[in-house]
C-alpha cells in the first residue's frame, strides 16, 4: 500500500475510532458540548468549515481516482483474458487494490459526514436538556412561590374574615343612609311640585281678577261719561 492510501486508511480507522466514541453512551450531551467549546476545540472550530472541505475534497479526489483505476484494469483484466497468466495475476492484484482503495476512501467521505451530523446532533441535545433544566428549575420556584403564597392567604384569611364583617357592616350602614336621604329627597320632590301648582292656580286668580277689575273699570268709565252727556 503507497504512503498516501495508508494514510486514508489511518484517517478511516480514526473515524471509526470517533464515531464508536460518540455513539456509544462514554459521556453525556452536556460533557461533550462541554468538551466542543472548549478552547482548543474553539480555536479549530474557527476554521472547521474550511478544513471540512478540504478534506472532502481530497477525499473525492482519492475516490475519483480509485473509480479511474478501476475502469482502466476492469477493461485491462477484459484484454488479457487470453493472455498470460501471469499478466492476468498482475492485473487482478491491481483490480483488487483499486477496489480496496474504492473502499477506503468511500466509507472515508461517508464517515466524514456521519462525524460531522453526529456532533451538530449532540450539541443540539445538550442545548435542549439545559433548556429543559432551566424550564424544570423555574416551575420547581413557581411550585414554591404558589405555595408559599397559599400558606400567607390560609393565615391571613381570619383577618380579612373580620375586615370584611366591618366593611360590610359600614355598607350596610351607608345602603341605610342613602334610602333615608332617598325618601326626604322625594319627599322634598312632593312639596315642591305641590307649591308649584298652588303658585300656578294663585296666578290664574290673579289674572281672573285683573281682568274683572278692567272691566269693572270700564263700565264705570262708561257710566260717568252718560252723566256728563
Amino acid at each position: 500500500m503507497s504512503l498516501q492510501w495508508t494514510l486514508i486508511a489511518g484517517f478511516l480507522y480514526a473515524e471509526i475510532f470517533v464515531v464508536l466514541l460518540l455513539v456509544l453512551p462514554v459521556a453525556s450531551p452536556v460533557r461533550w458540548q462541554r468538551l466542543f467549546k472548549s478552547r482548543f476545540l474553539q480555536a479549530v472550530t474557527n476554521q472547521a468549515s474550511w478544513y471540512f472541505a478540504f478534506i472532502l475534497f481530497v477525499l473525492v479526489l482519492f475516490l475519483c481516482d480509485a473509480i479511474r483505476e478501476m475502469r482502466k484494469y476492469s477493461s485491462a483484466e477484459e484484454a488479457e483474458k487470453h493472455a498470460h497468466l501471469d499478466a492476468e495475476m498482475q492485473v487482478n492484484m491491481r483490480l483488487f487494490r483499486a477496489q480496496r482503495n474504492f473502499y477506503i476512501s468511500g466509507f472515508a467521505l461517508f464517515l466524514s459526514l456521519v462525524i460531522r451530523r453526529l456532533v451538530s446532533l449532540i450539541s443540539q441535545q445538550a442545548v435542549l436538556l439545559a433548556q429543559s433544566e432551566a424550564a424544570m428549575k423555574q416551575a420547581q420556584s413557581a411550585t414554591t412561590t404558589a405555595r408559599s403564597l397559599l400558606s400567607q392567604k390560609g393565615s391571613g384569611e381570619v383577618a380579612q374574615n373580620s375586615s370584611n364583617e366591618a366593611h360590610d357592616k359600614e355598607v350596610t350602614d351607608l345602603k341605610e343612609k342613602i334610602k333615608a336621604l332617598e325618601r326626604d329627597l322625594s319627599h322634598e320632590k312632593k312639596d315642591k311640585e305641590a307649591m308649584i301648582s298652588q303658585s300656578e292656580s294663585i296666578k290664574k286668580e290673579y289674572d281672573r281678577l285683573l281682568n274683572e277689575h278692567r272691566k269693572i273699570q270700564e263700565k264705570v268709565a262708561a257710566s260717568n261719561s252718560d252723566k256728563e252727556d
